[in-house]
């Protein structure tokens, strides 16, 4: 169903973006952080506290973003990452997994979004304020002083792309009765576009 990169460019579609992609995973950088008005950091299989030679640049990048003020948005792992390089602190959270569709207060509105992690911000890292949470994730999302917006779920996971990831990657790493339950609710309404429209605008902060 493509990759990161093609998923964020379909759900920013008509927001009047145009996109760039890095595969820093494969130690492929910027050249500088003035490449790009803006910049958005993806989801990703691998923990943030991992021991990944791209990991320390990635981090130095995201520095480097916060320190300049350009606008930078963070999905997941990126809203993790974001978190641990300005002195946050990642974990695998004790309660487990969270997968498919669930609610989060955001800025007082209860938007429902797809979520698929274990990992969470247990610490917040200074200056970082929380703007949505829910009972099972406290730091749901977070904004840096108007320069850096991140959130912990999914909004470019499609109900579509749930249902299949939980069938052909889920099995036997999340429990069963998890994914039953994510599957279930495969139909219900989420509102992935108001929080496209909120990082599409907060991401136009560069152009």
């Amino acid at each position: 169903m493509g990759d990161y990169d093609r998923m964020f460019e379909d759900l920013f579609e008509g927001h009047g973006l145009s996109f760039r992609s890095y595969a820093v995973v494969d130690e492929e950088f910027p050249a500088s952080i003035e490449d790009c008005d803006g910049w958005l950091i993806t989801g990703s299989k691998h923990g943030a506290y991992e021991p990944h030679a791209w990991i320390p640049p990635l981090e130095q990048f995201i520095r480097d973003v916060y320190a300049d003020g350009r606008p930078m948005v963070g999905i997941c792992f990126g809203h993790q990452i974001i978190a641990q390089a300005l002195g946050g602190r990642v974990e695998k959270y004790s309660k487990g997994w969270a997968v498919g569709r669930h609610d989060y207060i955001i800025d007082g509105q209860t938007i429902a979004l797809n979520a698929w992690h274990q990992d969470q911000v247990t610490r917040l890292p200074e200056g970082a304020t929380v703007i949505g949470q829910n009972e099972f994730c406290d730091n749901a999302a977070l904004i840096y002083d108007n320069r850096i917006l991140t959130v912990q779920p999914h909004p470019e996971h499609t109900a579509e792309f749930v249902g299949r990831l939980a069938e052909s990657r889920g099995r036997g790493l999340v429990p069963d009765e998890l994914l039953d339950a994510a599957i279930a609710q495969l139909d219900q309404p989420t509102q992935e576009q108001t929080i496209a429209g909120r990082m599409a605008a907060f991401l136009k902060r560069g152009a």
